[in-house]
This record gives C-alpha cells, structure tokens and sequence, in this order.
C-alpha cells in the first residue's frame, strides 16, 4: 500500500520552503516564546531538572513541598541519570526545540512580513534556558513585542498554566514587552496532519495483509486525579487531539488513548499504557503503534519510557510493536506552528481574536491565586 497523501498534506509540505522575503532590517523582532517544560541536556543537569520539577505546586501538589522536593529529587535523581544516559547522555528536547522555533520564524517573514523579524526563544520550566535568562536575551535583543506560545498542544493548568504563571511571576524582567499568548492547538490541521503522516509512515512496517488490524495506541502523559477532578480541561483537549487524527486516518484501525509517566502512590489517569499493552495480549492483538500524542519531539518519555520499556514489555508479551516518530524536524509540523502563529498574530493586530482562550478561567478546584493574577496580567497585554 503506498504511502497516502492529502491535498493538505501536499499544500503544507510545498509551503515550508518558500522563503523569498527578507525582513526588515533595524526593526525590533517580534518574540515567539516557546515554552515547554525541558529536560537536561546533560547527565549531570538532572539533579537541579527534578527539584524545580517536584518544587513546582502547579505540577505536583505537595505538602510541606519546600521539604520534601529535595529529598524527592535527591531519592530519584540516581534512577533518572541512568535513563538519560540509556538515550545519550541527555535529552534532545532543547535541540529540537531550536529547530522547530528557528524553521518556524524563518516561514513567519515571509507569510506575515507585517511583525517581521521574528525571533525564536526557548524558555524551559525546569532546566536551563530558564525564564528569567531569556527576559534577559530579549531585553539584549530590543524586543518590544512577544508571543507567549505553548508547546504543549494541550491544556492543562499543571503544565501551560505552570510556565504562564512563571512569566507572570518575573513580569518586572520583562518590562516594556507587549504580551499574547497561545495556550491551546490541539486540533489544528497541520499539527493533526504531522502526526497523521507519522503513523501512516509507522503502519508500513506492518504487512499489507494484516495492517488494519495493528492496534493504534495513543499515549499522553498522565495526570493526578486531584488535578482531573478540579475541571482541567487537558483529559478532554488530548481526546480531542485523538479524534482528530481518526478521523484524518478514516478510522482505519482500532485505537485507544491511554496514559504514562505516573509519578507516586496517589491516583492518576489511567490506565497506564504498559497496562494496556498486557490488556492487548491477553486479547491475542499481535500489531501495535505506540502513538506519543501529547509530545512534541524526544525526550526521556519517548526515547525511554516508549521506546526502551514499553516496546521491549511488549515484544515479550509476543505484540510486534513499532512506535510513531515524533514530530521533531517534520516540516509539516513546522509549518502548522508558524501557521497558528501567524494567524494569531493577525487575529491580535485586528482585534478579532482573544489573546487566550483561556483567560479569565480558572478550574473550579484551583486554589492558586497566582493563576488569576497571571491571566488579567496578560489579557492586559502584561502590562501592570
């Protein structure tokens, strides 16, 4: 069976390399800060990666959280240095990351010249290149002009949520800088196409004859049960993101959204993805995609978790498993985020369009103050 491809498919593919227009020159560049939560580039980095994660409440709730992150961190941080190095010594989310943001405002010049140059900025939660060292870079480069832009596709108050309130909190460093933000796309086309191309490039590993039977299974990193039943709208924006790309596929094979990455004793959404893998053997399923739905390039979830634990768990059960790429360099990927950006910025110029929709809601159960605060800072454009 040849490898299917749609009109849109061909339209975002032809669209990436068209670069013909050169910004203006002396201009201030127009921000496009992607945020995401980051991982350590190196083994050594994975000590201060685990204490800024469990230190953060929007994340993972902790009582006397102060005193116990460090001793969390310092408990696993052995385990988490052994698989980063089974992948390479570090995770490649950074260099990814740079590559997507450097395509992406390449392909802004051209298609929106109006807030041309545009620039690219990393800002991870966690781990180097933090919040406040990126002010400072904007600063340097004269930036008047941003766009806080989630790389999450989905929502949730523990990871959009958590890196919005991070700028909020070193507003005074970002002084003099005009703000929006995208915080949810999950559904987008080109972001629905990229993964749909993924897994019909995974699918062909299969034979012909027996290819619509291979199970698609799409796995997202889970949540905290305390964090679901408050109203995070996450679960329902990843099942959103899964139709999508079912519908893009015409439904051809059985699927299932479930979830990885579980962290403690305490609930989380489930079920987990190697339970699922032992469910499919027990009903003889002998084909399997592994499916990251909720990533945007490698990382430890992907290149560990995925591919060293749950295709080799699966391959004992007797399942011949393969796992969709992720997005990393997909040009059609590239293209579907500087087309979001563009036309929010569009939509901003003219008024039309909201700079978040999420601003002003907060989930029912949140008790975070820091959240509303943050969303009025920016719907005023981060301005006090």
């Amino acid at each position: 069976m040849a490898f299917r491809t749609t009109p849109l498919s061909r339209a975002l593919s032809r669209s990436y390399a068209t670069l013909h227009n050169s910004p203006p020159s002396g201009k201030s560049p127009t921000a496009i800060v992607m945020l995401n939560m980051g991982g350590p580039a190196t083994v050594p980095e994975t000590h201060d990666f685990l204490k800024n994660l469990f230190s953060d409440r929007d994340l993972i709730p902790l009582p006397f959280q102060s005193l116990l992150a460090p001793l969390i961190a310092k408990r696993r941080t052995p385990q988490i240095e052994a698989q980063y190095a089974a992948i390479g010594g570090g995770s490649p989310i950074l260099r990814w990351s740079e590559t997507q943001g450097e395509g992406m405002a390449k392909l802004l010049d051209e298609i929106h010249p109006e807030t041309a140059p545009h620039r690219s900025y990393v800002a991870f939660r966690y781990v180097r290149p933090l919040t406040e060292a990126v002010a400072k870079q904007m600063k340097a480069d004269g930036v008047k002009r941003a766009i806080a832009f989630t790389q999450y596709p989905q929502y949730s108050c523990s990871t959009t949520g958590s890196s919005l309130n991070e700028i909020y909190r070193k507003a005074g460093d970002f002084d003099g800088i005009e703000w929006s933000v995208i915080d949810r796309w999950g559904t987008h086309p080109g972001f629905v196409e990229a993964v749909a191309q993924n897994i019909e490039a995974a699918l062909q590993k299969f034979p012909e004859e027996s290819r619509a039977e291979t199970v698609l299974l799409f796995s997202a990193h889970s949540l905290p049960m305390s964090v679901v039943n408050r109203g995070d709208p996450y679960v329902l924006e990843v099942s959103a993101t899964v139709s999508a790309v079912m519908d893009r596929l015409r439904h051809a094979n059985p699927y299932r959204l479930v979830w990885q990455s579980q962290v403690g004793p305490s609930a989380w959404m489930g079920m987990q993805t190697s339970d699922a893998i032992k469910g499919l053997a027990r009903l003889g399923k002998k084909q399997v995609v592994l499916v990251p739905i909720a990533f945007t390039s490698d990382h430890i979830e992907t290149l560990y978790e995925l591919d060293l634990e749950y295709v080799k768990e699966a391959k004992e059960l007797g399942i011949n498993v393969h796992r969709a790429e992720s997005l990393n360099g997909s040009p059609v990927f590239v293209r579907a985020l500087a087309d979001i950006a563009a036309k929010h910025l569009k939509d901003y110029t003219s008024g039309s369009g909201p700079t978040s929709l999420q601003m002003g809601l907060r989930c029912p159960g949140c008790t975070n103050e820091t959240c509303g605060k943050q969303k009025n800072w920016f719907a005023r454009g981060g301005r006090a």
